[in-house]
């Protein structure tokens, strides 16, 4: 007798059906895997024999044949082992095949017959709804972030026993259900602030500009000024996500693992601080089946690139693709993928090895080669992709007792998102969305200097030495700044303001 049983596997952060065929005949007791399984896969035949007999099922003897559907894709991951399970007791008339047609299943299997979570179930309830499979069977753990999706009816379960009386009495199982819009507001709270940030106010201003135009930022300063302290408090003053926005974050996070279950969903803008050593695959992703990276994982959001000179020049240089495309493309010998990767990067670095150049109250150890070599470490391509460049100084004593409580995110926030919202008006028709993204053209047409600001910019361009590059960059920030005060001018004050964020120049 031959069961079919209805699951599904990932490709990237997109979920595609699997048809699961368990065929039982007369032979010698032997289980096959057939259909590109991975070892997981493989190794299920251990942990189904076990849970099925410790559930208290006959384990069939004879010949077992279990295909995988389509064959001629690549499969991985434990998710498919209740599927099989079923498919095996369904094979022996124990489970109706009739209803094994009306759900989808998932879940690894523990040798007591216990199922546990797995990764990937947003995609997967996604292309449920698109297909029109009603049901879904998964572990308890995953049923929140199954339940996002309301057009599907979740049936989560704790045992294969569980599932076996559940399919023979569907009735006892009631559909679990969330409310998508109490669960995204409950969510979407930050445990941090920048009222607590004393000091450093310069710096402040500039992370508020950054985030206002969508602008890469790059902050230098000796250990101890802050920069880790501010770099994080950034998502909280960007603009609020919107419910679409949460899904998609949602998607990816759930793809690669890193959804933690108990949210059911990502409603806060991600921040991703990954260490100097990872290497470019952890960055941005790939594996014989590509999986999401940092990089995607902070879409949407922050990427913070601590010690910056310390990464590796191929880790840096993997991210000039998505930084102008928001997406970025793995290539692989079995497929290649897509993924969103549309961030705000932020990178923090000392002013030398030792980091106390700048300092004024420590002295560097660092002769002037020294601290060349250590800047050229930067990737030229991907510092031209970084706006603004601001300088931090350590904190003094009076700053540091200063009892009064600094402004909070909430008000900063408040002027970002009307400064984005003039940004999506004045570009509705140019197919951009903030300041960062304009390109020469639009520039000259939207960055109109009075003659004050001209001769401003002209001095600043002929006595401080900037670039071509440094021109344009000033022209975008100044945009952004104006918006900020919500004019349409670019005036002397704001082109002024601007030319402070690109004094780092100097070193570099």
């Amino acid at each position: 007798m031959v069961a079919k049983i209805n699951s599904f596997g990932l490709l990237g952060i997109e979920a595609y059906p699997i048809e699961i065929e368990v065929d039982i005949s007369c032979g010698l007791p032997l289980m096959t895997i057939v259909g590109m399984a991975d070892t997981c896969i493989r190794e299920s035949r251990e942990r189904v024999k076990a849970a099925i007999k410790n559930s208290g099922f006959d384990w069939p003897n004879g010949r077992i044949t279990v295909s995988l559907a389509p064959s001629d894709i690549k499969k991985e991951g434990s998710s498919f082992d209740l599927a099989i399970a079923l498919g095996i007791l369904a094979a022996q008339g124990i489970i109706s095949s009739q209803i094994l047609k009306e759900c989808c299943f998932l879940g690894e299997l523990a040798l007591d017959g216990c199922l546990r979570p797995i990764q990937g179930i947003l995609p997967i309830s996604i292309s449920l709804a698109k297909m029109g499979i009603k049901n879904i069977v998964l572990p308890a753990q995953n049923a929140k972030e199954a339940a996002v999706i309301s057009d599907i009816h979740v049936r989560p379960l704790k045992t294969l026993k569980e599932t076996v009386e559940f399919l023979n009495t569907p009735e006892t199982v009631m559909p679990y259900k969330v409310n998508l819009s109490t669960l995204f507001k409950n969510n979407s709270e930050y445990t941090i602030n920048f009222s607590e940030v004393k000091g450093q106010y310069f710096a402040k201003r500039a992370l508020e500009v950054a985030v206002s135009g969508g602008h890469n930022i790059l902050m230098i300063g000796p250990p101890g000024s802050g920069k880790s302290m501010l770099a994080k408090r950034i998502p909280t003053i960007m603009p609020e996500l919107t419910l679409e926005e949460a899904l998609e974050i949602t998607k990816i996070h759930s793809a690669s693992g890193a959804l933690i279950s108990k949210e059911g969903i990502v409603a806060t803008r991600p921040f991703r601080s990954p260490h100097h050593s990872i290497s470019n695959v952890a960055l941005a992703g790939g594996g014989s089946i590509p999986h999401p990276g940092e990089i995607s994982l902070a879409h949407y959001g922050v990427l913070f690139l601590d010690e910056l000179p310390e990464f590796r020049r191929d880790c840096l240089e993997t991210m000039r693709q998505p930084l102008e495309d928001g997406q970025i493309f793995i290539s692989r010998s079995l497929k290649s993928l897509i993924f969103p990767a549309e961030f705000m990067l932020v990178c923090a670095m000392n002013p030398c090895p030792c980091g106390y150049y700048t300092d004024p109250q420590k002295a560097c150890r660092c002769n002037p080669n020294k601290i060349a070599g250590y800047m050229a470490k930067i990737s030229g391509p991907l510092l031209d992709r970084i706006d603004i460049h601001i300088e931090l100084l350590s904190m003094k004593y009076k700053e540091l007792s200063n009892t009064l409580e600094a402004e909070s995110s909430e008000i900063i926030k408040t002027r970002v998102e009307m400064a984005r919202l003039i940004q999506r008006n004045r570009f509705k028709l140019e197919g951009i969305f903030y300041n960062a993204q304009m390109n020469t053209k639009l520039i000259k047409k939207y960055c109109l200097l009075d003659n004050e600001a001209k001769e401003l910019l002209k001095m600043a361009m002929t006595e401080l030495g900037f670039s071509a590059r440094g021109y344009d960059k000033i022209l975008k920030i100044s945009r952004t700044i104006a918006d900020l005060a919500e004019t349409e001018d670019i005036s002397a004050e704001h082109i002024s303001e601007a030319i402070q964020y690109r004094n780092i120049d100097k070193y570099l």
